[in-house]
C-alpha cells in the first residue's frame, strides 16, 4: 500500500484552471495558383551550379596602380615646390642685388646733380640772368633771351 501511495503522489494534479473547450481554428484552404493548378511538380526543382568565385587580382592590381600613382604625384608636386623654392630664393638674391644696384646710380645721380654748376664753370659755361626756353613741341621761345650774354 505504501507502493500505491507514492505513485499516487508522484502524479500531477489535473489542472483546473485549463480551458476544456479549444477555440475552432479557421479552415485552411488552397489558394488559387497553387500547386495543384500549375500542375502535379514536385517543389524541388534544377538549378545551375554557382559560378565560380572571382579572382581579386584585379582588384589588388587596381588598388596597388591608384596607390602608386597617388604617391607619384605627390612626389611630383614635392619635387616640383623644392625646385620653385630654389627659383624663388635665387629671384630674391637678384632682386636684392638689382636694389642694391639702384641705390647706388641714384646716389651717383645725386652726386652728379650737386657737382655740375662746377663742372659747368670749369668747362667754361656762366649762368645766364635770365635764361629761356624753347618748347619742342610747336618750337615757341619761352622767357626773354638777352644776346651776348654767353659771350
Amino acid at each position: 500500500m505504501s507502493a500505491l501511495r507514492s505513485t499516487a503522489a508522484a502524479r500531477p494534479l489535473p489542472r483546473t484552471a485549463r480551458p476544456q473547450s479549444r477555440p475552432a481554428r479557421p479552415e485552411l484552404r488552397a489558394l488559387p495558383g497553387g500547386a495543384t493548378e500549375r500542375g502535379a511538380r514536385s517543389r524541388l526543382e534544377l538549378v545551375r551550379a554557382p559560378l565560380q568565385a572571382r579572382s581579386r587580382v584585379p582588384f589588388l592590381v587596381l588598388c596597388m596602380s591608384l596607390l602608386g600613382l597617388a604617391l607619384l604625384c605627390a612626389l611630383l608636386v614635392n619635387t616640383t615646390m623644392a625646385q620653385n623654392s630654389y627659383e624663388m630664393s635665387e629671384l630674391r638674391r637678384e632682386v636684392g642685388q638689382v636694389r642694391q644696384d639702384a641705390q647706388r646710380l641714384q646716389a651717383e645721380v645725386w652726386d652728379a646733380k650737386a657737382s655740375l654748376p662746377e663742372r659747368a664753370r670749369s668747362l667754361g659755361m656762366e649762368e645766364a640772368p635770365s635764361p629761356s626756353m624753347v618748347r619742342l613741341s610747336d618750337g615757341a621761345v619761352l622767357g626773354v633771351a638777352e644776346e651776348g650774354a654767353g659771350q
